[in-house]
């Protein structure tokens, strides 16, 4: 790993050093991690517990004829055979998803996706009650699957959601965005006009851990509690109790230790219920994991988006307008997570870091025999296909006009002037500062150089190519006057108490999935009330233990429950304040502050530190009158408006011309997130979602063959990269903060995610150029680069 940066104020070179707020610290959360004494959903054992197994549709479209479960009964060892039949006696067999659709719990009338719940079994231990599995008779009266997206809205095409009422087809949802009869006076208007079809194909988050769920409901006092990999513990909690039909207040949700969720863990999957329902029919706690097969098959998947990408210019570079046509794949139930007035997420961010005149989308989304798609993996909500929609037509742009593709985007970049800047969908992008970002990439890629070495090679018959993207990202969902999931404000809670000896407690409505929030949000409330990072304990992931919010996905943990953090201890240090002038008997006027303590003006002698007014926030004596003992806040932090990260990313690659294997040489990534807290996380989230990067552009996709069987249901046949396929990265930072954040910070979770695919087919498809190769879809495996090398480039699906 090489990185280019500056220290950042606040940082310390070795571990004698303690320090108080923002800047390089070791996390406080791997202490426990690399000794192995992390405590995930599958490590939670309680006395009795039975342990459930999902029976799946081996088809991906067919009518229950009947299911038997007599032999499974018969089992010694199982304690319980449950069908979507039973229940729907008990009106359990629907669910509500996080995109206002349903989902069936445990199919009923037909399946319709390979993998669907159709039966659990309960049973003693988990081998039993996989063996229990194959007892169960299920006969299928077969249907013909929707599986290719082009054709599901066809007038023939088999209907799959006939659950809804009056459904005739496979609609699941229109959008659009911006100004289509302004948009195309613009283009007809225009010197040059480039189209391109794109498809970003599906994907799945794959994370370490798979999902699973520890279910143990008390009948003796009707609680509820559920441990469970969730990135959202409050969200799940009120619809499980939507569903089940228990008080929220008996039901308790813990997220313990999630062991990477991508977006992959929002959503509220069947067997999470399933566990549920087990518990209330057995009254012992039951245990579901699913394994690597089901994770892949069954679980939320990501992208599925075929895209018409057209761009507008005049003759020398400068861009007009953009606009699209999506269709996009959401499976058979439409269950991703995304505000609600945004059905489409926040796609509408596709104009990207870009002035233009005018801009139209309309997407069509639509139901298939696909498991649900349209997770937010690492992506903000769609922006991942936004980003790399434009920065690919971008690209084909800078082809047309035979111009270099950075003196192309810097010839377009929106100017530091022009914010706020509302773009031509309606998104008004906060703070930026592009140029110089773009211009740090350069100068750490040595990009002149680079293009130079290139004509060299091409000389030689040697492939080398050269990518470049720019991306805009919008993160941090609320606000909650425009975004909610099920009805539910996108705002954050933050509690914070300082106990009588100065140490502290900070309460998060949020849940890490391996992000650092232990130590983020240590350092934050640190800067704030000078209290060491050390000294401060970070609770998170328990309903019972922390304040209401909606959870982390969309990069949303600094933006939103960030800003709550600082907000909140600053509600404590104006407190403190109040209690110090009494301490000093001055005046809060009189007062300063100093990272730790209040001194009064003047005379820095005379000071308390903030522990001295802890202790006497909750001793004997007397306080300011009007003051309360304790020294404690809470807040609901409700954002002002989405944040707005940016980044430009460079990226080398060498294409084997004889096995048309493709090398990632260099990848240079210069980000800007605003306020910088720890750039040591900052760091790894980046080379994490580069990572991410190549593999989905390289490697990465779930294919379906004709039947609707998904091709991608193991680690053998969904490809995933590894340390050797990455390269050394190299990395960089602006900082331009967020106007409206307490704090300036901005997110950078999901950037290099968002930014990295668009770079590496760009340098894939400037590496092919000698063979008149505008365009090649993801991935990019040997086989699919040896086509386009041959002039036959292949659509993914």
């Amino acid at each position: 790993m090489i990185t280019v940066e500056e220290r950042p104020a606040g940082a310390f070179e070795n571990n004698n050093q303690k320090p108080t707020g923002y800047g390089r610290m070791l996390r406080k959360e791997d202490a426990r991690f690399i000794r192995g004494k992390g405590r995930y959903c599958d490590d939670v054992q309680l006395p009795g517990m039975l342990h459930l197994a999902i029976l799946r549709s081996p088809v991906a479209h067919a009518r229950i004829v009947s299911i038997d479960t007599t032999a499974a009964e018969a089992h010694p060892k199982v304690k319980a055979v449950v069908t979507g039949a039973m229940l729907a006696e008990k009106g359990l067999a629907w669910m509500p998803t996080l995109s206002n659709d349903v989902q069936a719990v445990l199919a009923t009338d037909k399946v319709r996706f390979q993998g669907q719940e159709v039966a659990f079994v309960v049973a003693e231990d988990r081998y039993a009650a996989r063996d229990a599995l194959e007892l169960i008779d299920v006969e299928y009266d077969i249907l013909d699957p929707v599986v290719d997206v082009r054709t599901a809205l066809d007038p023939d095409a088999p209907v799959i959601r006939d659950d809804l009422e009056d459904k005739k087809d496979n609609h699941c949802f229109d959008w659009e965005t911006g100004d289509a009869a302004a948009t195309e006076a613009v283009f007809a208007k225009a010197d040059v006009v480039v189209s391109q079809d794109i498809v970003y194909p599906r994907v799945h988050p794959a994370p370490m851990e798979t999902c699973g769920s520890v279910a143990d409901y008390d009948p003796v006092d009707g609680k509820l509690t559920l441990w469970s990999t969730t990135q959202a513990p409050h969200a799940h909690r009120t619809l499980y109790a939507l569903v089940a039909g228990l008080p929220e207040h008996k039901i308790r949700v813990i997220s313990p230790d999630v062991g990477g969720g991508f977006g992959g863990k929002v959503p509220i999957y069947p067997g999470y219920v399933c566990s549920i329902v087990a518990s209330l029919v057995t009254g012992k706690p039951v245990k579901w994991m699913e394994d690597r097969s089901e994770n892949l098959t069954s679980t939320g998947f990501a992208r599925d988006y075929i895209m018409r990408g057209e761009i507008a210019a005049t003759r020398d570079g400068k861009i007009l307008a953009i606009r699209t046509n999506v269709l996009a794949d959401h499976g058979a139930f439409n269950g991703v997570a995304a505000p609600v007035k945004y059905p489409a997420g926040f796609f509408g961010v596709f104009t990207g870091s870009y002035d233009l005149e005018a801009a139209y989308c309309k997407m069509t989304a639509v139901y298939t025999n696909k498991a649900p798609g349209g997770v937010a993996y690492a992506c903000s909500f769609r922006i991942t296909e936004a980003v790399y929609l434009v920065e690919r037509i971008v690209n084909c742009l800078a082809d047309e006009l035979d111009m270099d593709p950075v003196e192309l985007r810097l010839k377009n970049f929106i100017k530091p002037e022009q914010f706020p800047y509302r773009t031509k969908t309606g998104w008004v992008y906060d703070s930026g500062n592009y140029e110089p970002t773009m211009r740090k990439a350069m100068e750490i890629a040595g990009y002149e150089q680079l293009r130079r070495e290139q004509v060299e090679k091409r000389a030689r018959g040697e492939l080398m190519g050269i990518g470049v993207s720019f991306f805009t990202e919008a993160v941090g969902a609320g606000p909650r006057k425009d975004m909610d999931i099920l009805g539910l404000g996108m705002a954050d809670g933050c509690e914070l108490r300082v106990h009588p000896t100065g140490k502290a407690v900070v309460r998060l409505s949020v849940q890490t999935q391996g992000q650092g929030h232990e130590t983020t949000f240590a350092q934050i409330v640190a800067e704030e009330i000078g209290i060491p990072p050390d000294d401060i304990e970070v609770v998170h992931g328990d309903t019972d233990q922390t304040p209401f919010g909606l959870g982390t996905y969309g990069s949303r943990s600094t933006p939103v429950s960030g800003a709550a953090a600082a907000l909140v201890a600053r509600k404590v240090r104006d407190k403190a304040r109040i209690i110090a002038s009494g301490m000093l008997e001055v005046s809060v006027a009189d007062l300063e502050w100093e990272k730790g303590s209040f001194h009064v003006k003047g005379d820095p002698t005379k000071s308390v530190t903030i522990q001295d007014i802890a202790m006497k926030a909750h001793g004997a004596g007397d306080l300011p009158e009007g003051v309360e003992g304790g020294l404690e806040a809470q807040i609901c932090y409700n954002p002002e408006n989405l944040t707005y990260p940016h980044g430009a990313y460079i990226c080398v690659v060498d294409i084997d011309p004889g096995t048309a294997q493709v090398k990632v040489r260099r990848f240079i990534a210069v980000d800007d997130c605003g306020t910088r807290i720890n750039p040591m996380i900052i760091e790894g989230q980046v080379h994490g979602g580069l990572t991410d990067g190549v593999g989905m552009a390289l490697m990465e996709m779930i294919p379906f063959d004709e039947g609707g069987n998904c091709l991608g249901g193991s680690l053998m046949d969904y490809l995933i990269p590894t340390a050797v396929e990455v390269p050394d990265w190299e990395t960089g930072y602006t900082v331009t903060p967020s106007p409206h954040h307490p704090i300036g910070a901005k997110g950078v979770g999901e950037s290099a995610t968002v930014g990295s695919p668009p770079a590496i087919v760009n340098a894939v498809v400037d590496a092919l150029k000698p063979f008149g190769v505008r365009h090649a879809d993801m991935p990019l495996t040997p086989s699919r680069v040896w086509d386009a090398m041959r002039g036959n480039p292949q659509p993914p699906i």
